[in-house]
Parts: structure tokens; sequence; C-alpha cells
């Protein structure tokens, strides 16, 4: 494991790490102390989409391990599309925690994040102690929902990703053209990506692979049949969803799971917050999993959140370390 510092004048740092999990190297961004959190980015993003939650969550006493999932920004970025099915993305989360020297953690994952957060708790329930989740769908929910015209329609770049060759290169570079104009549009909080947040995603899914690692998340998924992937599922217990209800992407009829499948789920729908709702609603969203994280149950015991900061972010350096710390 390699350790950087990211330092600027006037400012608390984050700490960039990388761990070595076997077939892969991810990078990672680390603040605070105390017991083990794990947030999980989604597409097209990376660990940055959690800005807003690393200060507060720190800074209540936990330990934040905030990593690039493979494929995205400074982590390793495999070749093969088998490489990203979601056994691996699990395998991952696993792994990083052991990395970090901790038997368990809690894990918070949003949009792919979440489903490797879901298929983490499923096959190492032993690693996750809690989960949080921000607008995925419980694999299940989403597997069956997807054939409804109505989620088909949200969905038609997943399918338009499964292109290959050339113009499958054009394809990916249009779709996240298409994201980015959406981070402009998509949200409800005015502001909520600023032109220089836009910049650094940009900038990360520019890195040579980034747009090939992310698009085969996609393509593994869709090489499985649904028989084959509900195959890999398993009961869990007891999870809090936290489901932004403005999401273009995914209909608010997903957030509820199965409770053959999630018994005990919490869920709290956001009806003023988009797909990117920690960022778009991040005041709501810290409550929500501060609450979470200090209950022994994972309800009750509501936490309090420092309100007097419009933005959490202030006093910490938000960027990625020079690019000889990859």
């Amino acid at each position: 494991m390699t350790n950087q510092r990211d330092v600027a004048e006037g400012t608390r740092a984050l700490e960039h790490h990388h761990a070595n999990l076997g077939d892969v190297r991810l990078h990672y961004v680390e603040a605070g102390s105390g017991p083990l959190v794990v947030l999980l980015h989604g597409f097209p993003e990376f660990w940055y989409s959690w800005r807003f939650q690393i200060p507060i969550l720190a800074d209540a006493g936990f330990r934040v391990v905030v990593p690039d999932m493979r494929g995205y920004n400074l982590s390793n970025k495999p070749l093969k599309v088998r490489d990203y099915r979601v056994e691996f993305l699990a395998q991952d989360v696993e792994r990083l925690i052991r990395a970090c020297d901790s038997e368990s953690a809690t894990v918070v994952g949003h949009d792919w994040g979440g489903v490797a957060g879901w298929l983490a708790a499923m096959r190492h329930p032993e690693a996750i102690e809690k989960l949080a989740i921000l607008n995925c769908p419980h694999p299940s929910r989403f597997l069956r929902g997807l054939w409804s015209l109505r989620q088909l329609r949200r969905s038609w770049y997943m399918f338009a990703l499964q292109v290959p060759g050339p113009p499958g290169r054009f394809v990916q570079q249009s779709i996240f053209a298409w994201f980015t104009s959406n981070f402009r549009r998509d949200p409800v909080r005015p502001g909520t990506f600023t032109e220089e947040d836009i910049r650094k995603y940009t900038e990360a899914m520019r890195r040579p692979g980034v747009l090939t690692g992310a698009t085969n998340y996609y393509r593994a998924l869709f090489r499985r049949t649904p028989t084959q992937n509900k195959r890999l599922l398993r009961r869990i217990e007891a999870p809090v969803v936290i489901w932004g209800e403005e999401d273009r992407y995914l209909g608010a009829e997903l957030a509820e799971p199965e409770t053959s499948w999630v018994p005990n789920v919490r869920v709290e729908r956001l009806p003023n917050a988009s797909h990117w709702v920690q960022q778009d609603s991040f005041h709501k969203v810290n409550a929500l999993l501060l609450e979470f994280l200090r209950a022994p149950n994972g309800s009750g015991g509501a936490g309090s959140v420092n309100a007097s900061k419009s933005d959490p972010r202030a006093g910490l350096a938000f960027d990625d370390p020079p690019a000889g710390g990859e």
C-alpha cells in the first residue's frame, strides 16, 4: 500500500493511497479515524462524488475510505469485459476492507457503487457491518423492472453501450458527453455541479482506458442472462435505501426491494433530489447517514449535521494527487 497526502495552503489534507487487492490495484482517499466507512461511487464518476460526505463523516468520528472503483480514474483498468462482473466488484469491496486492516465496515454505495455494495453484503456478509444504498435498485428488483417499457426508455444508454469496436468508442464518448450535460440540468439544487466539478469529472473520465472500463460494467452485466445474474443473489436483512425521486435514469418504483430478498429494509425517499442524490441533497443525505451509522441496529439515534456551513467541503483539498502518484 502506498500513501500520498494531498495538501493545499490553508486546507486540511486528504490522504491518497493505493491498495493491491490481488488482481487489481485501487486508488482511494482517506480521512478521519474511527469505525471504517467505505463510500462507493457510480457511473460516470470517481471518488470525488462523495466530496460532500467525506468531511462530515470524518468529523463525526469515522474513518472514511473512498476508492476509485476498478476501471476508473487512478485505479487499475482491467482489459477484459469479464473482469467487471459483479462478483469481482463485491470482492474488491471485501478485499479493500481487509487492506485497511479492518475485519468489517459500513458500506455506502451509489449507482454502480450500490451494485457493488448489494453484492458485497450478499457474498461477503462477515465483512459488511451495515449497508446503505443510494439510488440503486436491489439487483432482483432491477432485473425484473428493466423489462417494463418505462424503464427500458430510461435505460437506453445501457443498451447503446453494448456496441463494439470503433462505433462503440464513439457511442461511449457521446454518452459521456450526454451525462456531462445532464450534470448541469438533472439536479434540483442549483449549482450542485459547478463548472470546476464538471472539469474534474471530465479529466478523470479522459484518462486512458477509463471510458472502456466504465462501459465494461454494463457489458459484463448484459453478457449474462437474468437467470445467471439472479443465481448470485443472497438475502440481506436490514439495509437503508436513500432514493432521490427526481431520478432521470431509474424509476422511483425501483426503490423498494422485494421483501423475500430484503425483509427489513428502510427506504427514505427524498422528493426534491435527482439521481445524484448525495450531491443534490447533501444535508439530508448526511443526516440520514449519520443517523444510520450511529444507531446500533441501523435505525433511530438521529445524528446532527453542522448546518452552519452551506458547503461541508470547506477546509479540505479535493484534488487528485499529481500524475506521479498513480
